[in-house]
C-alpha cells in the first residue's frame, strides 16, 4: 500500500510530467547515448545479487513506468533528505554535472540535507578528493557513505589477519593503506579483499576465474568492496568488482556484498542524516537518486524509501535516443519485476 504522501507526489509527477511533454525535446548538455560496437563487452547482469532479476515485460501497461520529469525541484520540495548516487548522476567519472550539483545545492539551501551514498571501493575521504578534482562544489553535499567503509568495518568485525588483495593498487591505495590485516599470497589468506579488476580497460572476471577455483576450493569468503557490475566512465563501459563477486557467487562461494543495494549502507546514510539534522527522519522524507536499477532504485526499494531514477548514466545505451529519454525504452527497463520509481529524468536539474 503506497502511502498519503506518497500518492501526493505520485500526483505531483503527473503534473510535472505534463511540463515535461512540453519540454523533452529540448537539446541537452548530456553526452549522446552510449552506442556498442560489436567489439563491446557483453556485461553480466549478477542473478545472484538482490534486484537483479530485472525482467523486461513487452506489455508496458503490466509495467510500473515512472513519468519523465523535466524538473526535479517540485518533487525534490517534498522531502527533507536525499540519499545521492555520485558516479553517473553528480560527475560521469571526468567532469562534473554542473545542473545536478546546481540542483543539490539549492535543495541544502532551503533546508535539506544531502548524504552522497558511493559504491566506491575507498574511503570516504578519498571520495571527497576525488569529488574536488571533478569540480564537484562541497556545497552539493553534507556527508558521503561510502562502499569502501563499510568493507573495511567488516574486515575489522571479522577479525581477519591475512587477506588475499584484488585491485589497482594506485587507484585504491586508500583502501589498502587503511587494512589492519596483511596482504598475502593466496594459499595464506583467511579471505579475498576485492575493489575492482586490477586493469579494468584490458581485463573481465573471466581473467580472476582461476584464482577464484583456488579459493573456491578453500571456500575463502570473498569481500566485494564495490558491489557495482559497471561504471561509466566518459562513456565507456567498465566492469567493477561486483562483476568479479558475482561470477565468485555463481561459483558457489561466499561473497560479503558491501553497499548499495544492501541495507547497511542507507542504514549509515541515515544515521549520517538525523546527527546532521539533530532530529529523527522519516524514511517517508528521504528521496534516493541514482543511476542504476539493480543498486539505487533497488536499493530504495529495500529500505522502503520513494526513488528518482537518472537515465544519462549505465542505463543510458537502454533508455536514450540520441540526446531524448525515450518513454518506450524506459518502459522496457522498467519491467514487471523492476523496483518502482516517483520518475525518471535524463539528468539531474531542479
Amino acid at each position: 500500500m503506497l502511502s498519503a504522501d506518497t500518492h501526493e507526489r505520485l500526483n505531483l509527477a503527473g503534473i510535472v510530467l505534463i511540463t515535461a511533454l512540453c519540454a523533452i525535446n529540448r537539446p541537452s548538455t548530456m553526452s549522446p547515448a552510449l552506442r556498442k560496437d560489436s567489439s563491446a563487452r557483453d556485461f553480466p547482469r549478477a542473478p545472484h545479487s538482490p534486484g537483479s532479476s530485472l525482467s523486461k515485460s513487452p506489455h508496458h501497461s503490466h509495467s510500473k513506468v515512472p513519468p519523465i520529469l523535466a524538473h526535479a525541484g517540485p518533487l525534490l520540495a517534498h522531502y527533507d533528505v536525499i540519499f545521492c548516487d555520485v558516479w553517473g548522476v553528480i560527475h560521469n567519472g571526468v567532469a562534473a554535472f554542473e545542473r545536478a550539483c546546481a540542483a543539490l545545492e539549492k535543495f541544502r539551501a532551503r533546508g535539506g540535507t544531502v548524504i552522497l551514498v558511493s559504491n566506491a571501493p575507498v574511503p570516504k575521504q578519498r571520495v571527497a578528493d576525488m569529488l574536488d578534482y571533478r569540480h564537484v562544489p562541497r556545497g552539493a553535499w553534507d556527508d558521503i557513505v561510502s562502499s569502501g567503509d563499510i568493507a573495511l568495518t567488516h574486515l575489522e568485525e571479522r577479525k581477519f589477519q591475512q587477506l588475499y588483495c584484488i585491485g589497482p593498487r594506485d587507484r585504491d591505495q586508500a583502501l589498502f593503506s587503511a587494512l589492519r590485516a596483511r596482504c598475502v599470497e593466496l594459499a595464506d589468506a583467511e579471505a579475498i579483499i576485492c575493489t575492482g579488476l586490477t586493469d579494468d580497460r584490458r581485463e573481465t572476471p573471466e581473467d580472476y576465474r582461476s584464482v577464484l577455483d583456488r579459493a573456491l576450493h578453500r571456500k575463502l569468503p570473498f569481500v566485494c568492496a564495490n558491489p557495482d557490475l559497471i561504471v561509466d566512465v566518459g562513456g565507456t563501459l567498465l566492469y567493477c568488482a561486483g562483476a568479479i563477486a558475482d561470477l565468485y557467487a555463481h561459483m558457489g562461494g561466499d561473497v560479503y556484498w558491501a553497499g548499495k543495494p544492501y541495507l547497511s549502507a542507507y542504514e549509515t546514510a541515515h544515521r549520517k542524516a538525523e546527527g546532521l539534522r539533530n532530529t529523527n527522519v522519516d524514511k517517508n522524507r528521504i528521496l534516493v537518486i541514482g543511476d542504476a536499477i539493480r543498486t539505487d532504485i533497488k536499493g530504495a526499494q529495500n529500505y522502503g524509501c520513494d526513488a528518482l531514477f537518472i537515465a544519462s548514466g549505465i542505463h543510458r545505451h537502454e533508455t536514450v535516443d540520441g540526446i531524448d529519454l525515450s518513454a518506450t525504452k524506459l518502459g522496457d527497463l522498467f519491467g514487471a519485476d523492476a523496483p518502482p520509481a516517483l520518475g525518471a529524468m535524463l539528468e539531474l536539474a531542479w
